[in-house]
């Protein structure tokens, strides 16, 4: 006997197939389709921060090497934070074609901005939601507070920072204080000889079921 199914207990997406043959016990085959990772990717100074204490982000070097157009094709979601998402409203930047942007904010309200998507509550249920959902990666944007609640929640897969040969003394950090200690596994590396900056990619070490 095959009863095939399309949700399981686990939440994710995939196809559960039971078999049972004669006497014995039923076998249970799962199909899953593996959840979309939420990838916090930012530049860093070398003294660890993400911005200048005014938002500025003009102190990144833009190494020729670096593939932006490949960068930006493995993600088709955005998340960002308020204090991240206010100076970028009207301002020029990459073209992200086809990504779309959720922000999270207490205070915005999505009337005033109809092209992106405000999230103020349902936080678990809407990210979860989201990495259960077909598609690309979902690339953590910023800022630092929003990556420090979703890490707690469970919700942060990798952490890849690019670190800019920059001291800049003071600004926006990685992650604000206070933080709980996050166990982290290197996963790939790369030196950009022509500008000096460093590329780090780790995993989060979890045992959380998200």
């Amino acid at each position: 006997m095959v009863d095939n199914q399309t949700d399981h207990p686990g939440g994710n997406a995939g196809e559960v197939f039971r078999y049972s043959h004669g006497d014995a016990r039923d076998v249970t085959v799962m199909n899953v389709k593996p959840m979309r990772r939420i990838r916090y990717s930012v530049a860093m100074s070398l003294d660890g921060y993400i911005a200048g204490p005014k938002g500025e982000f003009d102190w990144i070097i833009m190494d020729p090497d670096i593939d932006f157009t490949e960068i930006y094709s493995q993600f088709d979601t955005l998340l960002i934070g308020r204090r991240t998402f206010e100076p970028m409203v009207g301002a020029e930047g990459p073209s992200m074609k086809g990504i779309k942007t959720y922000v999270f904010s207490r205070t915005l309200q999505q009337s005033d901005y109809p092209d992106v998507t405000i999230v103020n509550d349902n936080v678990s249920e809407t990210l979860q939601s989201l990495r259960n959902a077909p598609g690309k990666d979902i690339w953590l944007f910023g800022g630092g507070l929003l990556f420090r609640s979703l890490a707690d929640a469970g919700f942060v897969d990798s952490v890849e920072v690019a670190i800019i040969p920059v001291l800049l003394g003071e600004g926006i950090p990685l992650v604000p204080a206070p933080v709980s200690q996050m166990n982290l596994e290197l996963t790939s590396h790369r030196i950009y000889e022509k500008t000096g900056t460093v590329a780090l990619e780790y995993q989060l070490k979890t045992d959380d079921p998200h």
